[in-house]
Parts: C-alpha cells; structure tokens; sequence
C-alpha cells in the first residue's frame, strides 16, 4: 500500500465518521425529516460517502467511531455540519441537543464549556450564517 493510498484511506474513514456522527444526530428523534434526508445526500456527496457506504452507515451508524480533527478550525467545520442538522427540522429536541454535545466532546471539544460552545454554534446555526462566518465568530467567541 502507497502513502497516499493510506492518506485517501484514513480520509475515507474521517468522512464515514463524520457522516455517522451526523446521521446518529439526525435519527435522534427516530425519525428523518424530509430537510435532514435531503441534507443527508447532499452531505454524502460532499463527503464522497458511496451509495453502499451510505445505507451501511444509515443501517448502523454507530460502526463508524468519531476521529476528530486535529485541526481546531476543521472542528469547528464538523460542528457546524452537525449544528444545522440539528436546526434543520427547527425543533431541537432534548434528545438531539444531548447527543450533540456527547459529539461535541468526541469531536475535542473541553467538556467543562462544550455548552457554552455548542449553544453559539446553534445561534449562528439558526441566524443563517455561512461557514466563513461560522468559523470567524467561533474562533472569536471569548475576544
């Protein structure tokens, strides 16, 4: 096996996590709203989850485990995936709000402020921002 056949593997399996981390959210409630199906395919190409790969991981979520970033900045980029699929049926559910802090604390975020963090990216979530400001306004939440 090449280097960068190892590289593209381990981004492989990144992204499945990823995408299972999303899909343990938006099944929370036990159900997809049609906004979260949507979201969901949109969210598979992006991360160039195969079809297969995509009914494996909606049939078992939970095979897949989290492997946060290193990176602080590509963190933040996951929280925001999941936040908006949190707020895309625009109901946040005590069940969907526990689990995404859990992922919160998967993801590397401090446990000791993961509400105060998560809490943020849902009103950012919700006034519509995009990833640009996302990420300038979570890196600057404490200035």
């Amino acid at each position: 096996m090449s280097f960068s056949d190892l590289f593209d593997s381990e981004f492989k399996q990144r992204n499945k996590g990823h995408f299972s981390a999303i899909v343990r959210v938006a099944l929370a409630d036990d159900k997809f709203a049609p906004e979260e199906k949507l979201f969901l395919d949109k969210l598979a190409v992006r991360l160039e989850i195969s079809q297969a790969e995509y009914e494996e991981i909606l049939e078992n979520p939970l095979k897949y485990p989290i492997n946060p970033p290193y990176l602080h900045e590509q963190r933040l980029e996951r929280l925001f995936d999941l936040a908006r699929m949190v707020h895309v049926d625009h109901q946040l559910g005590d069940t969907q709000e526990l689990l995404l802090r859990k992922i919160g604390v998967a993801l590397g975020f401090n446990a000791e402020n993961v509400d105060y963090i998560i809490h943020k990216a849902l009103k950012l979530v919700d006034r519509k921002v995009d990833i640009d400001t996302f990420l300038f306004e979570m890196q600057n939440m404490n200035k």
